[in-house]
């Protein structure tokens, strides 16, 4: 990961640049990160994060949910086989979601099947915060009883506090 950002640079940034560094706090969206830019000069963190949630919401039904079915599985083929982002590869690498014991691996590959299976997009929760796996096995059991609109709305909230917390990680800010 890059050293932190300060917010004076941040806001100096030309467009295209600013694109770059935040680009990757969605999930292969940097859509939000270029409309973010058009609101700066930011005051504070808080109000660049602010600012990039506001910009993913706005983003509209279509591009949100694109944004859903781009995250990666947990603990899934691809993060296996080392094929995530570099932001995702460190979350799941910090619960060993891509190291998981066989019998757990396959509940984890069950559940994540049951889910995309009944929502179309794979199961997020931001890992930052969680204890172990079994912690987010249980997530996804209980979650599979939403109806589709509370489990997008909840998803997107999790999007949300992954964007806090990888924003948080670029600006060296603490996390809430």
């Amino acid at each position: 990961m890059n050293a932190p950002l300060p917010l004076a640079t941040a806001n100096a940034l030309p467009a295209a640049e600013f694109t770059a560094r935040f680009g990757a706090v969605f999930e292969h969206a940097p859509w939000a990160a270029e409309a973010a830019a058009r609101a700066r000069p930011f005051a504070s963190a808080e109000a660049l994060i602010t600012a990039m949630l506001a910009a993913m919401r706005a983003g509209g039904a279509t591009r949100l949910d694109t944004l859903l079915r781009a995250h990666p599985e947990l603990g899934g083929a691809a993060a296996r086989a080392g094929r995530l982002t570099p932001a995702s590869t460190e979350e799941q690498a910090s619960l060993g979601l891509a190291t998981l014991e066989a019998a757990h691996a396959a509940r984890l590959a069950e559940a994540n099947a049951r889910y995309r299976a009944r929502f179309g997009f794979p199961f997020i929760i931001a890992v930052r915060g969680q204890r172990d796996p079994a912690a987010i096995l249980a997530a996804l059991e209980a979650r599979l009883a939403n109806d589709q609109a509370a489990e997008r709305a909840t998803a997107l909230a999790e999007v949300e506090k992954i964007a806090r917390f990888r924003l948080a990680a670029l600006l060296g800010e603490e996390t809430r």
